[in-house]
């Protein structure tokens, strides 16, 4: 199986764990600002690291749970800074949160496609840890520029980052499935 494969395999249980979250809870996330979303891939980031610093778990979850849930918080901030949140709840159907997931992540793979060619595929030597430590300080940079509101003088914005952070996990879940 080559990356794209490995990526769209990934994605497709990312895909089916949001699509069963979205039947058991609706589109409740499109309340959310973009900075809660943040704070939100802040906890299951830390999590991971938490877990890979201890070696131990008091809740019988691993880790890869937990860059799932990075990889769907990441498409839903990007979704969030592409149509703005709801100021309630029903705003959105099934359909239309799949189909807007969708778009973000096809958006995101290309991206990786782009980098992963300039990069000759760099990130299969790191380790898992390091993915972890590179959403962390994307997280932090994230959190800068939503204190400057956007305002960066040279950087990439928010979405860039939330792309980054979705790569990362997928990375790293990669791996968790098929190894080295």
């Amino acid at each position: 199986m080559d990356t794209r494969e490995q990526f769209e395999k990934i994605m497709a249980e990312c895909r089916d764990v949001f699509a069963k979250k979205l039947h058991d809870y609706g589109a409740a996330w499109r309340i959310l600002r973009p900075c809660s979303l943040t704070d939100q891939i802040f906890i299951k980031a830390n999590r991971i690291r938490s877990i890979e610093t201890k070696g131990v778990t008091m809740i019988n979850e691993g880790i890869r749970p937990e860059f799932i849930g990075i990889v769907n918080y990441a498409l839903i901030g990007l979704i969030q800074l592409d149509l703005g949140y709801a100021e309630k709840v029903g705003d959105m159907t099934v359909e239309e949160a799949l189909a807007e997931y969708d778009r973000h992540a096809g958006e995101t793979l290309k991206l990786m496609l782009r980098k992963n060619h300039d990069y000759d595929e760099a990130w299969r030597g790191m380790r898992v840890s390091s993915y972890t430590d590179l959403i962390l300080m994307k997280i932090f940079r994230t959190k800068q520029i939503e204190s400057l509101h956007g305002d960066t003088l040279i950087s990439e914005g928010i979405d860039a980052n939330y792309m980054d952070m979705m790569n990362y996990a997928v990375f790293g879940l990669i791996k968790l499935t098929f190894g080295e």
